[in-house]
């Protein structure tokens, strides 16, 4: 795109609508009663009677043989909802239909498209979606275009449902609302087509579906992957949005209970979503209220079929059904969540209402909102040129914002090409898949000051050629710095997630922002670089560095092929003979971002293709966590042919165990994995024979410590410990191969991880610092705890070794550098200097296996912790010990803290009685200080 000739504009504050001023604003505005905003458009003759409808769209009760919603009595399958979009797009001439992706076992999932007859013509809603996409860059679109362009044309609203398979009522509604806008004949119909283009996504997770199970078949939530768009069925999802960018957008849900939610939404919202789109959504909040129907809203006597806002479901966390609509694409992005407990008819119909009156809005206010939609681009270009960050605030009437965002001014990112170019380049694609636009820079440029991420400054940086330059002065600033910003500052310390999800931080990236104006001489990117950049004599060899978790892919690919491979201990570089760069090699370096560069004749150890056992046994969960993202990172991406193991083969001492070289234990809920003490024996001797175990976070750890392989300990956590998902700074042991390819300082992300105190009979291959190198992003709280302990240790035993994770490298597989460790640990050379030890127990390891056992209260994610003031104490433990018997309690200072145990690791928004609970506490009126569930 163009590079932008306005002039700087005025960036009007925030409009974030409190309940008064919503109350008022929707006073003003009629649902649907006023005239069509269509403008141009010709009037679809329509009917009084809103039961017409065209007798040759098939209902759903003479498709499907029963009614959706009122007189329901079971939902839809999977098969029935693809032979229902079939069925209604032969019949109606309002409706296209296609398929979006497809999921892990191969399931298509089909979108539909519904508007009225003129706007699904293929010519009309091609330009119809060039007109939106067109708003989103102000360089290229005036203002007398933009609103032509929201006085004649539709608005875009999405209509999902289903993310979470289990979740299933949404799938049915939306079946309900397609039929609606295909058949219909009413003017209140003739009103939403007439104004609206409506997509509609039945089912994102059809295979979870099928299974009644809330992830993937990988095992992935895919309300958490928006952002790194890992799995294929959100990846297809993304390029759809792309192609129509919607201003509205519903995610349907299902929660516990029998009531539902819509927003209004509960703090924190982050900075970066733009003031038009949390006023849409509080709008459209009024909307949902007025034709909600059933029991209205929830209070002391109303208990159930009745709506609540305000609570629980935030707007933060950038990896969302609702966050990333919103900031990546300036919608009202929207979770709605419906009680599971109700009956299904009323789940179905209620999740109708809310769709239907949300559409009613959208096409009552679609000119104000393509408007205003005009608005959020050219603001954000004006943001971008002054390198100014959106403030802190909050939309709960009794909240306060308690962090605002600091005076930064941030006009540049640089991605620098020193390391871990591969991940570098992967990033650069992440960022160009959502439109930003990133430059090559092309001769050294100077930066008189530069924030270096980790917390530090630098002057007179020098900016290399080859580097990757993101300048903020584009459409898109809101979204970058939702993904690029150091720390994402929530204002509130309310939490269902995580508080850091800084993509450099995660990829381990040498990264810096600056304030300067820096116009460095750069070349737009266009696509992937990477692949052979000059010619190998045939004796020689082309050398790459191992030293990302894309090379890591890319290694994996070729041992995978049977191409040799020596890895340099020292470099980390990797060779392949000259005779084998094939064709299909330099693709797939160029599709990894991998650079292969003509070297002389190949030396080093030898690569080997590791046979990867998968523990499966006592403790892990084999349908989510890290069990699953191990099937999809070493199994799918990686290529590698996993084996299961059991308790019952170590105990036994089967070939399924004693033929692996590697066995990797995900984090579990087992402090043995069920291990005897003859199958810890079986364990130590197979490592001692020159195997490798590979620990993740609790099971993984653990299980190791109970069977003698290592002398770390866990270390108690302090009352006041809160780590949310925070980026630390680790130092690193860079002579130890699990190390290998990284920097003396990298980043890792902790998510109330165990904490390991050293250990004394191996290598500390990563620790956090002790001085005041410490630095931690996102919500912390008592994480000086951190100071001086481990975050990965590799024990030799015998020939082999033990690598331990205290967190979890593999998580949601978009903990780049943590992968690229995994890799190391795979590939961990058998003739590695100071890798042997005696295989016996000695006593540092009997003592650290005779320690008692920390209690694992969060399971595979984290306990829910509730913090108030000491005075509150009492009246918080009577309403908590009428969800939870087994919470635990204690104080330091004027806060105490109130932990509920959570051993299925469930997430707030799947957890049974978190939500109400937390409701409780603030009906009762009790101030709660922080909440992280």
């Amino acid at each position: 795109m163009a590079p932008s000739s306005r002039p700087f504009w005025m960036v009007p504050p925030k409009r974030l609508a409190g309940a008064v001023t919503i109350a008022l604003l929707v006073g003003m505005t009629p649902l649907l009663g006023g005239t069509s905003a269509a403008g141009a458009a010709r009037p679809t003759p329509c009917s009084d009677d809103p039961t017409a409808r065209i007798s040759t769209v098939p209902s759903p009760e003479s498709a499907l043989g029963f009614p959706l919603g009122t007189g329901q009595e079971r939902v839809v399958t999977n098969d029935e909802v693809r032979a229902y979009l079939k069925a209604v797009d032969s019949a109606s001439d309002r409706v296209v239909t296609g398929v979006t992706a497809t999921s892990v076992l191969g399931q298509p999932l089909p979108y539909a498209v519904v508007s009225n007859e003129r706007h699904v013509r293929p010519s009309a809603l091609r330009k119809i979606a060039d007109d939106v996409r067109d708003l989103r860059d102000p360089r290229r679109t005036s203002a007398r275009t933009a609103a032509r362009t929201a006085k004649d044309g539709p608005a875009i609203v999405w209509v999902t449902a289903n993310v979470h398979g289990g979740e299933k009522s949404g799938t049915d509604a939306a079946l309900k609302t397609l039929y609606e806008l295909a058949a219909g004949l009413s003017c209140e119909v003739a009103r939403r087509n007439d104004n609206l283009v409506t997509v509609i996504v039945p089912t994102q997770n059809p295979d979870g579906r099928d299974a009644t199970r809330r992830q993937n078949e990988f095992g992935f939530d895919l309300n958490r992957d928006w952002f790194a768009r890992t799995q294929q069925e959100t990846d297809g999802k993304l390029e759809l949005l792309r192609r129509y960018p919607p201003q509205v957008f519903i995610d349907a849900h299902e929660m516990g209970g029998r009531q539902y939610f819509f927003p209004p939404n509960a703090d924190p919202i982050h900075h970066e979503i733009a003031g038009e789109a949390v006023d849409w959504i509080n709008r459209i909040g009024e909307a949902n209220k007025a034709g909600f129907g059933y029991n209205g809203a929830c209070d002391d006597t109303v208990t159930t079929e009745c709506y609540f806002n305000y609570d629980t479901y935030d707007l933060f966390f950038m990896g969302y059904g609702d966050t990333v609509p919103t900031a990546g694409f300036g919608a009202a992005g929207m979770t709605y969540e419906k009680g599971s407990a109700s009956a299904v008819a009323d789940r179905v119909q209620q999740q109708f209402h809310t769709q239907w009156s949300t559409l009613g809005w959208a096409a009552a206010n679609k000119r104000e909102v393509l408007d205003g939609y005009f608005d959020i681009w050219t603001d954000a270009l004006g943001e971008g040129r002054a390198g100014m960050l959106e403030p802190n605030e909050v939309v709960q009437p009794t909240n306060e914002v308690q962090f605002p965002v600091p005076a930064l001014t941030i006009r540049s990112y640089f991605l620098l090409p020193d390391r871990q170019l591969a991940d570098v380049r992967r990033l650069v694609e992440r960022l160009r898949r959502m439109d930003v636009e990133v430059y090559e820079v092309q001769q050294p440029t100077r930066v008189p000051t530069a924030r270096v991420f980790g917390g530090r400054s630098a002057t007179n940086v020098t900016v290399p050629k080859g580097a990757y330059w993101i300048p903020m002065d584009q459409p898109q600033k809101h979204w970058i710095q939702a993904i690029m910003g150091e720390d994402p500052y929530v204002p509130f310390p309310y939490f269902y997630d995580v508080s850091s999800w800084s993509n450099p931080l995660l990829m381990g990236v040498s990264t810096i922002y600056t304030g300067d104006t820096v116009r460095p001489k750069a070349q737009l990117v266009r696509g992937v670089t990477g692949g052979r950049n000059g010619l190998a004599w045939p004796w020689g060899s082309y050398t790459y560095p191992l030293d990302s978790a894309a090379a890591a892919e890319f290694t994996f690919a070729l041992l995978g092929r049977g191409v040799p491979l020596v890895r340099d201990l020292t470099t980390s570089r990797v060779a392949i003979p000259a005779t084998r760069l094939s064709r299909t090699v330099d693709d797939l370096a160029k599709a990894a971002g991998v650079t292969l560069t003509p070297g002389g004749r190949p030396t080093g150890t030898s690569l080997a293709l590791p046979d990867v056992g998968l523990f499966q046994g006592t403790g892990i969960s084999t349908t989510s966590g890290s069990h699953g993202e191990a099937r999809y990172v070493l199994g799918k991406r990686w290529g590698l042919d996993l084996k299961p193991v059991t308790t019952a083969d170590i105990n036994d001492n089967t070939e399924a165990f004693t033929e692996r070289t590697v066995l990797l234990v995900p984090d579990g809920s087992s402090a043995t994995g069920g291990l005897t003490a003859t199958g810890q024996a079986h364990l130590r001797d197979w490592i001692a024979q020159g195997h490798t175990y590979v620990g993740l976070r609790n099971e993984g750890t653990r299980v190791a410590r109970a069977a003698g392989l290592t002398s770390t300990t866990e270390k108690t956590k302090p009352a006041d410990y809160l780590v949310i998902g925070s980026h630390l700074r680790v130092d690193v042991d860079t002579d130890n191969p699990v190390a290998l390819g990284r920097p003396a300082e990298d980043f890792e992300f902790n998510n109330s991880d165990p904490i390991l105190n050293p250990s004394t009979t191996g290598t500390n291959v990563l620790t956090y610092p002790t001085g005041d190198t410490f630095w931690a992003n996102g919500y912390t709280v008592g994480a000086d705890t951190l100071k001086g302990t481990a975050a990965v240790v590799d024990e030799p035993t015998g020939a082999g070794r033990s690598v331990l994770f205290a967190f979890n490298p593999l998580f949601r597989a978009y903990n780049e550098n943590g992968l690229h460790l995994v890799a190391n640990a795979l590939l961990y050379p058998a003739d590695a200097p100071g890798a042997r030890r005696a295989p016996g127990i000695d006593a540092a390891r009997a003592g650290a296996a005779a320690a008692p056992v920390t209690a694992d209260l969060g399971g595979g994610w984290r306990p829910i912790t509730i913090e108030v003031a000491t005075t509150d104490l009492a009246r918080t433990r009577a309403i908590v010990e009428r969800f939870a018997a087994d919470a635990q309690t204690s104080a330091k200072g004027t806060s105490a803290y109130v932990v509920i145990p959570n051993p299925q690791g469930l997430q707030a928004d799947e957890h049974p009685f978190t939500n109400d609970l937390v409701r409780a506490l603030r009906a009762a009126g009790v101030p709660l200080r922080s909440v992280v569930a």
